[in-house]
C-alpha cells in the first residue's frame, strides 16, 4: 500500500512570534513559527490579522528573532532549527516568500540536548548573536555588511562550558561597545558526581555574561553571580542613553533588576487573591518597546495577567522598579507590542488575538494594583505578597481573533447534519477555553446589515437608520433567532439586521426581501475613481430597481436607468458614463445625464452581453454578436457584426489591460457545445467543451507578469473558465498572442450549472462560481485556488464594495438580496465552536440518536460544587431578581420579576457551567477558572446535539472523579438496556508516579431520544480505565496494564474474564470478530485472541519496535494505523499466511502464547508505512471528504493541524508523485536546512508514503526548474500541476 500525505489544515498553534518591519519599511508585520510551518502575519487598517504568507520547512522551529543593522529600515530573521544550522531569512516582497540569505551549520540535525538552536539573543545594533543549547553549546557569530551592502556572517566564536545548564538568554544594550550576551546558568558538575543528592539541593542558577571583544574577535565571561533559583526568564533594559541597560531577572513571585557593578532592586508580582499560599507566579512572556524617552515594558504570568513595568532611573542608576497589573488575557506564548498601538497575543492553548490599547494604565482614574522595590517589605515568613483580583479588559480592547484548533485531543468524521459533505467534530483546547469544534470544508462567510452596507459618515448612526435593526443576543450554540421586521415598503422593504454572532464562523446574512424573484443584480460606481459603488442595479423579469448606497440603502429614481424593462448588462464605462443593456437596446447615460439609445434591429432582441469599461459586445436572438468600442469622444460606436451560426449561450470579454485600448479577446459559448474565442482580428479559435456552455469568464493567472514563483509568471497568462451545464468548470489557458488554448483543467462544482462572476478579492480580479453551491477562485500566496463557500445556493452575485465591507458580494436567491463577506481567506475549514467546562479527554457518537457524548476532566481544578465564586454570583443574581420583583408591586410583570427570583435561587441552589452562559463564560475564558491543589479533579459527561450545537444534558462527576474514556456498548444479557454509555473514571488520580485511589466505569442509558443520560450503576475496577470497547455483547476494560471483560449485572459489572501479562499500559482499544488490537502506551500494537471455550485471552502478534502510542486505527482484519507521542504514523499489518495459520491453529492457541520470542509474541507485525508528521497525532479516523469520493485516513494533530493519508488507486500516479518528490528534494530544499528525507525519518525511514506538502510546492519553483522537473518526468510544467490539482480535488 502507498499512501500519499497531505496537510488540508495548516498549524494553527503558535509557538514563537515576534515584530518587525519584514517586507517594507513602517510595515508593521508579525512572523509566526507554527512548529513546522513559519507564516507571515500583517494586522490591516481595520485591525484585521491577515496570513500575508504561510511556508512549511520541514524541520522543528526551535526559536526565533529579529535584527537589523543600525540605519536600515528592514529587519531580517534569524531561524534556530533542528537542522543544526543556524539560517538567516529575509523576506522578498516581489517573490512573496522568504529567501535564505545565509546558511550556517554548526552541528548535528535533531533537538539534542548539547546541539545549539535552541536560545537565539542578538545584539540591539545588530552587530552579532548568539546561539545557544540547553546545555553547554554556545556560538556567537559576528554580523556585518560588505562594500554591497550584503549581509555577511563570520565563523562561529565558541562559549562552551561543560555541564552547564542554560536557562534564558538575552543581548544587553551596550550602545556601541562591546556586544554583550546574558545568560541563566546552573553548573551540575558537583551534582553529577554526588550521589548522595545534598549537592543537586544545593545547586545554585548564576546570571552569566559573555562579551564579545569586537578587537580579538573572541568571546569572554566577563561577569557571573547567584540569583534567585526561581529564575526562568531575562528582559534586557534598554541603555546606551536610552535607558539604564542592564537586565531584568524574570523569577518565581519577583522581578529582579540586575546589572554590573548595580545593586540588585527587587519588586514582588502582584498575585491573585483566589490563589493558594504554595502557588508561584511565574513570568512566561513579555514584550517591550522604546518610543523617545519612554520604555515600555509588559509582562505576563501563568495565569494571563497582564503587568506593566516601570523603572525609575537617573543616569544608569535604577532607584526603584515598579509593577503595575495592567489587564488580564488568556496565557500566550509570545507577545508582541506594535507600534500602531497594538497587542498580539499567540495563546498557548485556544484561538489568538489582537488588541488595541485604549490606555497605558497610566490615568488617575486607573486603580490598578501595584507593587514596588521601595515599598518591598520583608517578614518572617519571606516577603510581603501584594494581592489583586481579576477585572474585565480596561485598558484593552480586542480587535480581531485567529481561530487555533490547538490541541486536538479527540475527533471524529460523520455526517450528523445529513449534509452533502461530512462534518468532522473535533475536541479543542484545555480547561475552561476548551471547545467542540465543528468544521465543514470551505470559506466562512459572514453578513452586513443593510444599514452598515454604506460609506456616509456616522458609523454609530448608521444602525439606527432602519426601524426594524436591532441586536438580539443569542446563547452559544442556540438556533437563529427570527429578525423583527417592519412593514415591507411596497417597492424596497428596509433590510432587517440579523442577530450577530461573534463566535460562529457562518452566521446569518443580511437578507432583503424583494418585490419579486431578481434575475440578476449588479453594482456600479459613480466615478471610475471611486473607492466604492453608489448603486445597486437589481433586475427582475419585467422591471429595473435601483438602489443606492448611503447612510441608507434606498431606491432612487434619478440614476438614469430604464426602470420599466429588465436589464441584461450593466456597466461605468471609462468616461464616467453609465450602460445599461436591455432586451431591446442600449441606454447608454453620459456623465451630463444626456441620454443615447441604440436600438435593437427588426425584431430581435437581446439576450446575452458583456461589457468592460471601453468594450461591449451583444448577442442578439438568432446567433448575431455586434461589438462596440467607446471612441475617444465617450460615443459608444458600432464597430463590427458577426453572425455565429447558432444561438449564443453566454459572452465574456475581459477588462482592459493596463496600458491599452482595448482587451483582445472575447469569449463565446454555443448551444452547440463549443466555446469560441474571438479575436478583434478576423482570426477564431474554436474550443469544443463536450457540453453546452452556461456561463465564461477569462481571468489573469494570480499576479500574471510578475516575475518570480508564481503560477503562470512572467509570461502573463490568461485563463478562459466555461461552466458547463453538467456541473463542470472548465478552465483553459489562452495564449496571449496568438488565442491558442491549451492546458485545460476540470472540476465538478454541483448539480446546477455554473454561473460565473467577476469579484475583486484581496484587490485583484476573482472568480465567484454559483452552483448548487457558491465557490470561489482567487489567487492566495502567488497560486490559484478553487473553494466552496459555506453558504445556501446563489442565483446571481456580483462584487461589492462600500466603507463597511471593503471586499465582498451582493447576491440574489429567490426573492431575496443580500450582501456577504469573507471572513478569513486561506483558512480551508469553516467552524463553528461549543464552550466546554474541562479539558476534553475522549467523546463518541451515538450512530443512532445522532448525539455526541464528551468526557471532560481538569487536573489541579476547583469541582462546580465547590466554586465559591459562582455560589456568589448566583446568590446575587437571585437576590437582585427577588428585590426586583419587590418593586413590581403586582400585575403581570411582578409574577414575571418573581419567576426570574426563583429561577435564579434554584440556579443558585443548583449551580449552571459557566460555559453555559454568555457573560460567565467570556469572563471564564478571559481569567481562566480557578486553580485547586494538586491531585484534586474536575469532571463532567456532557450530552450535545450536534446540529444545534447545543448541550442537552451534562452530569458532573463527584468524589474526586475524573472521567477519562468512554464507549457505547450493548449487553446481550439486558438487551433491554439497548445501547448504553459506558465511562471510565480514575478518583484521585496522580502523575510521577502515576497512581490513584481507584478507578471505577459507570453505566449510563439515553433517555429522552438520547437528550439526557441516567446512571444505572457503577462498577470499581482498581485501576485507571484508560480504554473501553465493546466487544461481543460484553464491555473491554483496559485498566493499567491489565485487560478485562465485563458483563452486566443488576448492581454491578460481572468480572468474565482478565490478561495481567501486557507490557506497561493500555492505551487504546478496538476489536474485530474475536481479536482484539491493543494500543499499548509504550510498547506499540498487539494482536490479542479471546478463546471462548476456555475463556482466556492471549497474545498472537506484537510489533518489532517500542512505540508510544496515542492514536490507533483498524483498517481491515489484519492491518491497524497508529499514531505515537513522537509525531509518527505508521501502518501495521500481520502477514497473510501468519494471519491464516493463527485462525486455522488446531490448539485453538492454547500454546501460542509459551512460545514467543525473546519474551514476546510467537509473531510479529510488519510495517507498511511509515512516516513523521512532524507533530503527536492524537486522533485517526477513516472518512469520505467529498460525494462519491476515495476512503480515507484522516488525522489530527496537537498543533491543531488536519491532515489525509490517501492510498494511490495506481502504480502509476504513485510512481510519478515517488519521483516529483525525489527531484524536489534535490530542486527545492527545505528553508531552513533541514535535510527532507531525514525530517520524515526522524525516528523510522519513511517508507511507502509520498509528501505531497513538498509535491505542491512545484508552483514555487523558477520557471527553469519546472520545465527541468517536468522534462525528467516526461511530461510538461502544465501537466505536472494538472496532476497536483486533480489529486488534490479527490480528497476534498
Amino acid at each position: 500500500m502507498h499512501l500519499y500525505n497531505l496537510t488540508l489544515s495548516r498549524p494553527s498553534a503558535i509557538t514563537c512570534a515576534i515584530y518587525g518591519n519584514f517586507s517594507a519599511p513602517k510595515v508593521h508585520e508579525i512572523v509566526v513559527a507554527r512548529g513546522k510551518v513559519l507564516e507571515l502575519l500583517r494586522p490591516d487598517d481595520a485591525g484585521k490579522v491577515q496570513a500575508i504568507h504561510s511556508t512549511e520547512v520541514f524541520g522543528i522551529i526551535r526559536s526565533l528573532t529579529p535584527f537589523r543593522f543600525p540605519g536600515a529600515q528592514q529587519d531580517y530573521v534569524i531561524c534556530g532549527s533542528d537542522s543544526g544550522r543556524i539560517v538567516i531569512l529575509q523576506y522578498s516582497k516581489d517573490k512573496n516568500c522568504f529567501t535564505r540569505i545565509h546558511q550556517e551549520t554548526f552541528g548535528k540535525s535533531g533537538c539534542r540536548r548539547i546541539v545549539p538552536g535552541e536560545y537565539l539573543a542578538v545584539d540591539p545594533k545588530g552587530r552579532a548573536c548568539m546561539i545557544a543549547a540547553v546545555e553547554k553549546s554556545k556560538f556567537v557569530y559576528v554580523l556585518n555588511r560588505d562594500n554591497d551592502a550584503r549581509l555577511t556572517i563570520s565563523s562561529p566564536l565558541e562559549a562552551h562550558k561543560g555541564s552547564n545548564l542554560c536557562y534564558a538568554l538575552a543581548g544587553l544594550d551596550m550602545g556601541f561597545d562591546n556586544p554583550v550576551f546574558a545568560a541563566i546558568e546552573l553548573d551540575y558538575a558537583e551534582a553529577d558526581t554526588d550521589p548522595s543528592g545534598e549537592a543537586a539541593s544545593e545547586a545554585q542558577k548564576h546570571l552569566t555574561m559573555y562579551e564579545l571583544d569586537l578587537g580579538l574577535n573572541h568571546v569572554v565571561r566577563k561577569y557571573s553571580e547567584p540569583i534567585d533559583n526561581g529564575a526562568n526568564m531575562l528582559i534586557p533594559v534598554p541603555g546606551a542613553g536610552d535607558g539604564p541597560g542592564g537586565v531584568i531577572v524574570c523569577a518565581e513571585n519577583f522581578l529582579i533588576y540586575k546589572n554590573v557593578d548595580h545593586a540588585e532592586v527587587r519588586a514582588v508580582i502582584p498575585r491573585r487573591s483566589s490563589l493558594s499560599g504554595e502557588r508561584g507566579v511565574l513570568i512566561t512572556a513579555y514584550t517591550s518597546f522604546r518610543q523617545k524617552q519612554t520604555i515600555y515594558i509588559f509582562v505576563q504570568s501563568e495565569y494571563g495577567d497582564l503587568y506593566r513595568v516601570t523603572l525609575d532611573y537617573e543616569q544608569e542608576v535604577v532607584k526603584e522598579l515598579r509593577i503595575k497589573y495592567f489587564d488580564t488575557i488568556p496565557p500566550a506564548a509570545s507577545i508582541c507590542l506594535m507600534r500602531k498601538g497594538f497587542l498580539f497575543a499567540a495563546s498557548e492553548f485556544g484561538d489568538h488575538s489582537l488588541y488595541q490599547f485604549s490606555s497605558l494604565g497610566d490615568d488617575a482614574a486607573d486603580a490598578g494594583v501595584e507593587s514596588s522595590s521601595a515599598s518591598l517589605m520583608e517578614t518572617d515568613e519571606g516577603y510581603q505578597p501584594v494581592f489583586f483580583d481579576p477585572r474585565p479588559l480596561t485598558n484593552l480592547e480586542p480587535l480581531d481573533r485567529l481561530d487555533s484548533l490547538a490541541p486536538i485531543l479527540d475527533m471524529k468524521v460523520a455526517n450528523l447534519a445529513d449534509e452533502e459533505i461530512p462534518q468532522i467534530y473535533a475536541t479543542c483546547g484545555r480547561g475552561a477555553r476548551s471547545t467542540l469544534r465543528v468544521l465543514r470544508p470551505g470559506l466562512a462567510v459572514t453578513g452586513k446589515a443593510a444599514a452598515g452596507w454604506g460609506g456616509g459618515r456616522g458609523g454609530g448612526d448608521r444602525l439606527s437608520a432602519l426601524p426594524c435593526a436591532r441586536r438580539q443576543p443569542r446563547c452559544q450554540g442556540c438556533p437563529p433567532a427570527l429578525p423583527a421586521t417592519s412593514p415591507p415598503h411596497p417597492r424596497h422593504p428596509p433590510l432587517p439586521l440579523p442577530p450577530l454572532h461573534p463566535s460562529l464562523p457562518a452566521p446569518e446574512m443580511a437578507v432583503s426581501p424583494l418585490p419579486g424573484n431578481p434575475t440578476a443584480v449588479w453594482t456600479i460606481k459613480r466615478s471610475a475613481g471611486d473607492e466604492y459603488d453608489a448603486y445597486i442595479v437589481v433586475s427582475f423579469s419585467n422591471a429595473t430597481l435601483v438602489l443606492s448606497i448611503g447612510e441608507t440603502v434606498e431606491e432612487v429614481s434619478d440614476s438614469g436607468f430604464n426602470g420599466n424593462v429588465p436589464t441584461v448588462q450593466c456597466q461605468l464605462l471609462a468616461d464616467d458614463s453609465m450602460l445599461q443593456v436591455y432586451p431591446g437596446g442600449l441606454r447608454h447615460i453620459r456623465p451630463d445625464r444626456r441620454i443615447n439609445e441604440w436600438k435593437a434591429p427588426g425584431r430581435k432582441t437581446i439576450s446575452q452581453a458583456t461589457t468592460n469599461e471601453r468594450q461591449v459586445a451583444i448577442a442578439l436572438s438568432g446567433g448575431e454578436v455586434v461589438y462596440f468600442e467607446l471612441n475617444p469622444q465617450g460615443m459608444l460606436v458600432e464597430s463590427e457584426k458577426r453572425e455565429m451560426g447558432g444561438d449564443v449561450a453566454c459572452l465574456c470579454v475581459a477588462p482592459v489591460p493596463e496600458g491599452r485600448t482595448r482587451c483582445p479577446f472575447m469569449a463565446v459559448g454555443m448551444y452547440d457545445g463549443t466555446a469560441r474565442l474571438l479575436s478583434l482580428a478576423p482570426d477564431t479559435t474554436l474550443k469544443a467543451v463536450g457540453a453546452t456552455p452556461e456561463s465564461v469568464l477569462m481571468l489573469d493567472s494570480p499576479q500574471s507578469g510578475r516575475e518570480g514563483s508564481d503560477e503562470g509568471a512572467g509570461s502573463g497568462a490568461l485563463f478562459l473558465q466555461v461552466g458547463l451545464v453538467n456541473g463542470v468548470l472548465l478552465r483553459t489557458e489562452v495564449d496571449r498572442v496568438t488565442g491558442q488554448l491549451s492546458d485545460t483543467r476540470t472540476r465538478f462544482l454541483g448539480t446546477k450549472p455554473p454561473k460565473l462572476f467577476a469579484a475583486a478579492v484581496r484587490g485583484e480580479r476573482s472568480m465567484l462560481a454559483l452552483s448548487s453551491r457558491p465557490w470561489l477562485g482567487y489567487s492566495d500566496q502567488g497560486k490559484f485556488n478553487l473553494v466552496p463557500m459555506s453558504y445556501e445556493a446563489l442565483d446571481y452575485a456580483a462584487g461589492f464594495c462600500s466603507e463597511q465591507v471593503p471586499e465582498g458580494f451582493v447576491a440574489v436567491a429567490k426573492n431575496s438580496l443580500r450582501v456577504i463577506a469573507l471572513e478569513r481567506l486561506g483558512e480551508f475549514f469553516n467552524q463553528q465552536s461549543l464552550r466546554l467546562r474541562y479539558t476534553p479527554r475522549k467523546f463518541v457518537i451515538h450512530p443512532d440518536l445522532k448525539v455526541l457524548a464528551i468526557a471532560e476532566a481538569d487536573h489541579a481544578a476547583i469541582p462546580l460544587a465547590q466554586r465559591e465564586d459562582l455560589k456568589q454570583a448566583a446568590a446575587d443574581a437571585a437576590a437582585a431578581a427577588a428585590m426586583e420583583a419587590d418593586q413590581q408591586g403586582g400585575g403581570e410583570a411582578a409574577a414575571q420579576a418573581a419567576a426570574a427570583a426563583a429561577a435564579a435561587a434554584a440556579a443558585a441552589a443548583e449551580l449552571v457551567g459557566p460555559e453555559m452562559g454568555e457573560e460567565s463564560a467570556a469572563r471564564e475564558e478571559q481569567w481562566g477558572a480557578p486553580k485547586g491543589e494538586p491531585g484534586q479533579w474536575a469532571s463532567c459527561v456532557r450530552i450535545v446535539d450536534p446540529v444545534s450545537l447545543q448541550t442537552t444534558h451534562c452530569i458532573e462527576m463527584a468524589d474526586n472523579e475524573a472521567a477519562l474514556s468512554v464507549c457505547l456498548v450493548n449487553f446481550d444479557s439486558h438487551p433491554e438496556h439497548g445501547t448504553l454509555l459506558a465511562v471510565g473514571t480514575a478518583q484521585g488520580l496522580k502523575f510521577y508516579p502515576r497512581e490513584a485511589q481507584n478507578g471505577f466505569v459507570h453505566l449510563y442509558r439515553f433517555l429522552d431520544g438520547g437528550k439526557r443520560i441516567e446512571l444505572v450503576h457503577k462498577t470499581p475496577v482498581e485501576g485507571v480505565p484508560g480504554a473501553l470497547a465493546a466487544f461481543k455483547g460484553r464491555l473491554l476494560v483496559g485498566v493499567d496494564s491489565l485487560l478485562r471483560l465485563y458483563d452486566m449485572g443488576k448492581k454491578r459489572m460481572l468480572r468474565k474474564c482478565e490478561y495481567r501479562r501486557l507490557p506497561t499500559r493500555v492505551a487504546t482499544l478496538h476489536v474485530a470478530g474475536s481479536r482484539i488490537y491493543v494500543g499499548d502506551s509504550q510498547e506499540s500494537v498487539l494482536f490479542m485472541k479471546y478463546k471462548k471455550a476456555d475463556n482466556q485471552f492471549y497474545v498472537f502478534a506484537d510489533d518489532i519496535v517500542p512505540r508510544h502510542t496515542t492514536a490507533t486505527l483498524h483498517l481491515d482484519y489484519d492491518t491497524l494505523a497508529g499514531a505515537d507521542r513522537f509525531g509518527n504514523v505508521f501502518v501495521s499489518r500481520l502477514p497473510p499466511e501468519i494471519s491464516a495459520q493463527v485462525e486455522e491453529d488446531p490448539t485453538g492457541g492454547k500454546y501460542a502464547a509459551e512460545t514467543g520470542l525473546l519474551g514476546g509474541a510467537p509473531n510479529k507485525l510488519r510495517a507498511t508505512n511509515t512516516f513523521h508528521v512532524g507533530e503527536a497525532v492524537m486522533a485517526l479516523q477513516r472518512a469520505v471528504l467529498q460525494p462519491g469520493g476515495r476512503e480515507l485516513i484522516v488525522y489530527g494533530t496537537i498543533n491543531g493541524a488536519i491532515g489525509v493519508l490517501y492510498p494511490f488507486t495506481s502504480r502509476e500516479d504513485s510512481d510519478f508523485f515517488q519521483h516529483l518528490e525525489m527531484h524536489m528534494r534535490q530542486e527545492h530544499p527545505p528553508l531552513l536546512g533541514r535535510d527532507h528525507l531525514a525530517y520524515r525519518s526522524y525516528y523510522f525511514p519513511v517508507k511507502d508514503v509520498v509528501d505531497g506538502d513538498l509535491c505542491e510546492q512545484y508552483p514555487q519553483l523558477s520557471a527553469d526548474k519546472q520545465r527541468a522537473v517536468a522534462e525528467e518526468l516526461d511530461r510538461t510544467p502544465g501537466e505536472v500541476l494538472k496532476k497536483l490539482e486533480d489529486i488534490r480535488n479527490k480528497l476534498v
